[in-house]
């Protein structure tokens, strides 16, 4: 029966497809999006649908220059579908995660056969920040996606050149490469073709310049990429909108140069993020990164690339002052590679296991299971915390009391990941590849339930308070402004109509001006008591959660 189903690869793309379906579209609809992303890009999708204006990204129905409209669109034709809601804006990326798999195991499967390309998809499936990633409603899975195929492409471009393989061969994949470039482009911006540029140019020094590209290949390449990643900006400009060009080039270059306000970190920020929220991948990975197997095969070539790819990823985005956890996010597919490389070539006996690579993996899967498993006793104990005094954030504090519940059985994530941990570690050496397959369907069990049963909790303290408030305004013609601090949840979670007042985008006149309309206003609560006193016609409506609300009666009714 096995022998049949491997026999049949449109019979395991089918299966792929069920198997990520089940995966990442159940649920998704069932807690409010995060701010600032998630509920960044699916307002400017709803403000598409309500101002019928679907070549302008909008923010507060203003020009937002920050991003190309490819990913926004996704989510405008999934709100025609299935409505404006959190369902929606996520399932853009449930569809990408179905054609990410689909496209590891195509990918996969050509380099090596079926068993690397069903292994690399299981591997992707595992890791805890891949997985994550497609049950939310962020730009990055496609974004990542696009560079990934475009690079894959390029990569058989650059065999086919040093086979001399028909020139058919040859553009086609260097089409597909440029195509996917510019969707990249398109969907997050200029990154996409630096990250690219920037791999290719590590390449040739590697090589030593012995690469001949056909001066019309360059040709066909740029033309198809300008094409695909350039219309919308030319359409820009034919519109007159060439400040918005200007704006978006220049949001760009502050990004690699300044550090937006909550986005900082430590020099190390992504090494360790790679190393903790891609496991287990990124221990298995790590012989791979330096290693290179010892033959002269599009299969080298490509690992050549994937190395180039993660350290070209890393090492940038360590250097850019944002530091921010999908940054990095590209480089999830070379550490699954290496990752599906080192374990097939245990599997198939052309590499020795290396024990140093388990003690590694138990380890941080240990610190890993030992916080799913913490978490919970911990939440449950949340008051004795706060008694005792180790929290002095008052913001911080008044999130850690929200009224969530919790019953211990959360902790089964963290119990099902150390069971497996446990049984790697005893027969890993002698039963590798049950071990591994154990630890890797343990781990994927691990961060399902984690979204089902913790990730839930963690929005009610953080957010779900604000956002109840914004809930509790739609229809109402009122103002509605989070004070002193920045979320677009005032936007999405009230459904906010373009502003008939032009005065109203201006938090000066909200806050003291001659007002139309009563306004409402979202402030954390250590910032309460400074701005009260700024402001004394706020009126204190209830603190919930570390979050303050607060009302200012419209001037004209007041007076």
């Amino acid at each position: 029966m096995l022998k049949k189903i491997i026999d049949r690869p449109w019979l395991i793309q089918l299966l792929i497809v069920a198997f990520a379906s089940i995966l990442f579209m159940p649920f998704i609809g069932g807690m409010h999006l995060f701010d600032w992303d998630e509920i960044n890009f699916a307002e400017s999708a709803r403000e598409m649908l309500v101002s019928n204006n679907y070549m302008m990204v909008q923010i507060d129905f203003k020009p937002f220059w920050e991003k190309p409209p490819l990913f926004i669109w996704f989510q405008v034709l999934s709100m025609k579908a299935f409505g404006i809601n959190e369902f929606a804006a996520r399932f853009p990326n449930s569809i990408c995660g179905i054609l990410t798999f689909l496209t590891l195991f195509r990918h996969g499967k050509k380099l090596f056969d079926v068993k690397f390309g069903l292994l690399w998809v299981l591997i992707y499936a595992s890791s805890i920040l891949p997985y994550l990633y497609f049950k939310s409603g962020i730009i990055d899975p496609w974004f990542n996606l696009f560079i990934f195929n475009g690079v894959a492409f390029f990569v058989y471009y650059i065999y086919a050149l040093q086979e001399k393989s028909g020139n058919v061969v040859q553009i086609k994949n260097l089409l597909y490469s440029a195509a996917f470039i510019g969707l990249a482009v398109l969907t997050k911006g200029p990154v996409a073709f630096l990250v690219f540029s920037i791999a290719l140019a590590v390449f040739v020094l590697l090589i030593r310049f012995k690469i001949q590209i056909k001066p019309l290949h360059i040709i066909i390449y740029l033309a198809a990429f300008c094409l695909v990643g350039g219309f919308w900006f030319i359409l820009q400009l034919l519109s007159g909108n060439g400040a918005l060009i200007a704006d978006f080039i220049i949001y760009q270059i502050r990004l690699f140069t300044t550090q937006d306000a909550g986005h900082g970190g430590f020099f190390l920020y992504h090494f360790v993020v790679l190393l903790l929220g891609v496991f287990p991948a990124s221990v298995f990975a790590l012989p791979f990164i330096i290693r290179q197997m010892p033959a002269n095969t599009l299969q080298v070539l490509f690992q050549r690339w994937m190395i180039i790819l993660f350290w070209t990823v890393l090492i940038l985005f360590t250097i850019v002052k944002t530091k921010i956890v999908h940054y990095s996010s590209l480089c999830y597919f070379p550490i699954t590679f290496l990752a599906a490389l080192y374990l097939y070539s245990v599997d198939i006996k052309t590499l020795q296991q290396k024990r140093w690579v388990n003690i590694l993996q138990l380890a941080i899967g240990g610190i890993i299971a030992f916080v799913a498993l913490a978490l919970p006793f911990l939440a449950m104990n949340i008051q004795w915390i706060l008694e005792k005094g180790w929290v002095d954030d008052a913001f911080a504090a008044g999130n850690m009391k929200a009224g969530v519940a919790w019953t211990g059985f959360e902790a089964l994530p963290g119990l099902i990941l150390a069971l497996g941990l446990i049984y790697y570690g005893l027969n890993a050496m002698r039963k590798n590849a049950v071990a591994t397959r154990v630890l890797l369907f343990s781990s994927l069990l691990c961060v399902m339930l984690l979204t089902l049963l913790v990730t839930p909790r963690i929005e009610g303290y953080s957010q779900r308070a604000a956002i109840e408030f914004c809930e509790s305004k739609v229809g109402k013609d009122v103002y509605v402004k989070a004070l002193d601090y920045f979320s677009y949840a005032p936007l999405f979670y009230t459904k906010k109509q373009p502003a008939q007042n032009p005065n109203a985008r201006d938090l000066n006149w909200l806050l003291s001006g001659e007002t139309d309309k009563d306004a409402y206003f979202l402030v954390k609560v250590d910032r309460l008591e400074e701005n009260t006193k700024k402001y004394p016609s706020l009126e204190l409506l209830y603190e919930k959660n570390g979050f303050v609300f607060l009302k200012r009666k419209a001037f004209l009714n007041d007076k």
